[in-house]
């Protein structure tokens, strides 16, 4: 094999090397920002979440129109002989009008705000939700672009592969080589071809995942390298446990929910507390269906009847309220409990993740200078070729490692932006990355 030819082989290896991640964006390209918008607005968990919700908002409500009278007409309508009976309490009337509401009651008005905290609650779990989503598509779509900037580099790879193999193939008939150097040749070539087939796979994956979360056929899905937001590149402040616990959705949620639990404990209470309800009724009475006026002092009955009034009640003995409200405490115990875990899982995991960026950076930038001194390597031993003082195998082995360097930057990269993304996250900042404001 000619030295040009192999040089030319190299220079395009590595030339594609530079251009790949602006090559897959071409063919019907999926930007980042569609691809969260279209995932929220897809997302099952999301619909989910949104009916948590508004059946919280809808327990609030019905909690708090207990105040607001209740209204029923109707008709009891029936025949009666005898001494005046009644149909489910209340005598046969052609039309009635029933109307009750609550008065004074302090253990509703506990129970109404037990039921607003967890609505607020589930406003945070949504939060929390929604935020999930975009990181699931964030990492889904990053990922999938640095898999489809892989592929053909390791089509590139795989070229000065089969070279080396077809080399180390002529050098061993004409007795140069050993045999054993061309198992070394079809042993990286083999390789080569499982990182192919890996990263072929990875990205049939990860266009499927990303299908699920858009709503994208998977075959039409291209990324856009350019369309991913920049990260910063400013180390994490020491301030990121307390910024975490202040704005994580999980915490506020855990918090609305121990006050909703010690709301409902304190109206468990005050169930054994004094109420009182307001009612009225109306009904007409037909006289030609009862005879009911019989009963009565002589032209003192009447068809149209009114009563309403206040409805006292003083529970005095209720050793199942009081159970009731014991084991109420027991479980706002508990919640309380639960967000102190809560906390403590958060600032831990803010602390890991402060802790893996501070690494990450460092192993990125190790990679950098792998990557660096590959390539230097490389247009050294193209040098001493052409200077006759190398081999064709150093320049081969040295086009192969300048790929595997390059590989091995690309995955640090992708690794440190996962960490800075759950990062973001745990700061509450990760949508205002993802879908920044116009």
């Amino acid at each position: 094999m000619k030295l040009t030819h192999i040089y030319r082989v190299c220079v395009v290896f590595i030339g594609l090397l530079v251009v790949t991640s602006a090559a897959a964006g071409q063919e019907q390209p999926l930007t980042f920002r569609k691809a969260v918008e279209l995932a929220l607005g897809h997302s099952s968990e999301m619909a989910l979440s949104r009916a948590d919700e508004a059946r919280a908002y809808q327990t609030y409500l019905e909690a708090h129109d207990s105040y607001v009278p209740k209204v029923a007409i109707g008709s009891d309508i029936g025949y009666a002989y005898g001494f005046p009976l009644s149909l489910e309490g209340s005598a046969p009337t052609l039309f009635n009008v029933t109307t009750q509401s609550s008065v004074w009651n302090l253990a509703e008005r506990e129970f109404i705000k037990a039921a607003k905290a967890e609505w607020q609650a589930s406003k945070s779990q949504g939060r929390n939700q929604r935020a999930h989503v975009i990181m699931d598509t964030a990492l889904t779509y990053i990922e999938l672009n640095r898999w489809e900037s892989r592929v053909p580099i390791l089509h590139s790879e795989l070229s000065v592969a089969e070279n080396i193999e077809y080399a180390a193939a002529e050098r061993v008939k004409e007795g140069i080589d050993k045999a054993i150097e061309q198992t070394k040749a079809d042993l990286v070539d083999a390789q080569v071809r499982v990182h192919i087939a890996e990263a072929e796979g990875a990205v049939d994956i990860l266009r499927t995942r990303l299908s699920q979360l858009t709503g994208v056929p998977a075959e039409s899905i291209r990324t856009v390298r350019d369309s991913i937001p920049v990260l910063r590149e400013d180390r994490p402040a020491n301030d990121v446990v307390p910024h975490a616990l202040q704005s994580s959705p999980a915490i506020q949620s855990a918090e609305q929910s121990a006050l909703a639990k010690e709301r409902r404990a304190k109206g468990e209470h005050r169930a054994l507390y004094p109420t009182a309800d307001f009612a009225a009724q109306y009904g007409l009475i037909n006289t030609s269906l009862t005879n009911f006026e019989q009963f009565f002092v002589p032209r003192s009955f009447q068809p149209h009847n009114v009563t309403f009034g206040l409805v006292l009640r003083f529970p005095f003995l209720d050793r199942s309220q009081q159970a009731r409200a014991a084991a109420a405490d027991a479980e706002a115990i508990r919640s309380r409990k639960e967000v102190e875990q809560t906390k403590n899982k958060a600032a831990l995991d803010a602390l890991k993740l402060q802790s893996s960026v501070e690494q990450l950076f460092a192993a990125r930038h190790v990679a950098e200078l792998r990557y660096k001194l590959a390539e230097n390597e490389l247009d050294a031993a193209h040098a001493r070729m052409e200077a006759e003082a190398g081999t064709q195998r150093e320049v081969q082995n040295a086009a192969i490692d300048a790929g595997e360097r390059t590989l091995e930057r690309i995955n640090a990269d992708f690794e440190l932006q996962r960490v800075e993304l759950e990062l973001l996250r745990a700061r509450g900042e990760l949508e205002s990355w993802a879908i920044p404001s116009e």
